[in-house]
């Protein structure tokens, strides 16, 4: 995790101003910065995402079919990779719901 400052944000103009001492060789140069509640969001996110393709994986990894069966694993397997991947696009499953597999 990259370390975080505090800084005063304008309500009006949303200019960022941070208190640090200048030693007379100052350049302005344009920064890009998200609100650390935002890119907390998107991080819990991505974690979910991680989470639901490890256990994936893991399921994956893991089975055996039966004798003969072998089609209609792989099948089912597929079934549940599309339809997490249908939640996760439409913004519909939890970040538990994408770990498991399993609604709330």
């Amino acid at each position: 995790m990259s370390d975080r400052m505090t800084a005063w944000r304008c309500i009006g103009c949303g200019r960022l101003e941070a208190a640090q001492p200048c030693i007379g060789v100052c350049q302005d140069r344009p920064v890009e910065l998200v609100l650390a509640a935002d890119h907390d969001q998107e991080l819990a996110e991505a974690q979910a995402r991680i989470a639901a393709l490890v256990a994936f994986v893991r399921e994956f990894a893991c089975t055996t079919p039966r004798e003969n069966a072998w089609e209609a694993s792989y099948k089912a397997l597929q079934a549940r990779a599309r339809a997490a991947l249908r939640k996760m696009a439409a913004g519909e499953a939890t970040p538990d719901e994408l770990a498991t597999g399993e609604p709330r």
